[in-house]
């Protein structure tokens, strides 16, 4: 697997996302992505109770612990790299997670304008 040019989505280099949890397509803790990441895990959201719960309605249960894959689950606060297209539907529906823009990778904006992502963008002093 040949990774992609680590460039967000601001055109800078790609910062790391998280490494508590472990995140990333390639579990490297940043929002990394290959042609065989078909899910285009590449936005580095702060993950909500909302966005969580959502996720688990529509199949995808990010808070339950999965020992079996050494995954914890993950609580509102952690970052996490989630599918574009995942992020872009919460979008459409009202429940969004923030976005570490400076971490998330540049093939996200293939699904996802940069109007939406700034939108969603985390508050930084």
């Amino acid at each position: 697997m040949q990774k992609l040019d680590s460039i967000n989505v601001l055109g800078g280099v790609l910062a790391p996302c998280s490494r508590d949890p472990m995140t990333g397509f390639f579990r490297d803790g940043a929002c990394n992505t290959c042609a065989e990441d078909q899910g285009s895990h590449t936005v580095c959201a702060i993950m909500t109770a909302e966005f969580l719960a959502y996720s688990k309605y529509v199949g995808n249960d990010l808070s339950t612990p999965r020992p079996e894959f050494d995954f914890a689950g993950l609580r509102p606060g952690d970052k996490w790299c989630l599918c574009a297209g995942r992020f872009l539907q919460a979008h459409d529906e009202g429940c969004a997670p923030k976005v570490d823009l400076e971490a998330t990778h540049q093939r996200a904006l293939e699904i996802v304008p940069i109007g939406i992502l700034r939108a969603n963008a985390e508050e930084t002093d």
